[in-house]
């Protein structure tokens, strides 16, 4: 109960923080990018790419500069009872699935945040409580996944990191954890640790990561 209340007035924070404009998250360059980054929201925010992924795209396609970049914002109800996560990794694998068969040369870089994470921890097929309603990203199109980056994980209550719990996937990401972030860090105490990703520069340290990865 006490972290179900916890995660509630995170997202009542989130919300709060997003209550500003923001893009739709959704932006295409070329019908076929060279890159294509998806990110998943956390909970509660504004349909789009939200307070933490908007800034991670941006220094991505800044990074990047001399590539084409296409971005979605995993499109997921990002609701209060966390269930909504396995149909949002559903989403994020058809979009996967659908730019991988239509563009053969295109590399993926996936993101998310807070429930976001748990979306992408789903789609590298780790168990989660919402994995049973989600989805998995194909073995056919492992390889093109380039990065993954996620922020304020929940799956760290488990004791576990993508990093270390994700064969296929553990090289190739990169979890931040703001310490007493009670999200992501077992024991954790400081509530607004847990919305400052976007603005602690570690979505710039997280897109440095995923630039690298992409141009190896």
């Amino acid at each position: 109960m006490k972290r179900r209340l916890i995660a509630y007035s995170i997202a009542a924070l989130a919300i709060s923080a997003t209550a500003v404009a923001l893009p739709t998250g959704v932006a295409s360059a070329a019908p076929c990018s060279d890159v294509d980054v998806s990110f998943a929201r956390g909970t509660g925010e504004l349909p789009g790419l939200g307070i933490t992924g908007t800034p991670f795209v941006n220094s991505v396609k800044s990074q990047l500069s001399d590539r084409s970049v296409s971005t979605y914002a995993v499109n997921y109800a990002a609701d209060f009872t966390q269930a909504s996560a396995g149909p949002g990794s559903r989403d994020l694998v058809a979009h996967l699935n659908s730019v991988a068969a239509s563009c053969p040369s295109t590399k993926f870089v996936i993101g998310g945040y807070s429930q976001g994470a748990t979306v992408v921890t789903n789609a590298v097929g780790l168990r989660t409580p919402s994995s049973f309603t989600g989805a998995v990203i194909p073995a056919a199109i492992a390889d093109r996944i380039e990065a993954v980056v996620v922020f304020g994980n929940p799956f760290g209550l488990t004791g576990r990191r993508i990093e270390t719990a994700s064969s296929t996937y553990g090289s190739r990401t990169n979890s931040f954890c703001n310490f007493g972030d009670p999200v992501c860090q077992i024991g954790g105490f400081n509530t607004f640790a847990h919305l400052t990703y976007g603005t602690n520069g570690t979505t710039t340290q997280g897109a440095s990561f995923a630039a690298a990865q992409v141009r190896s």
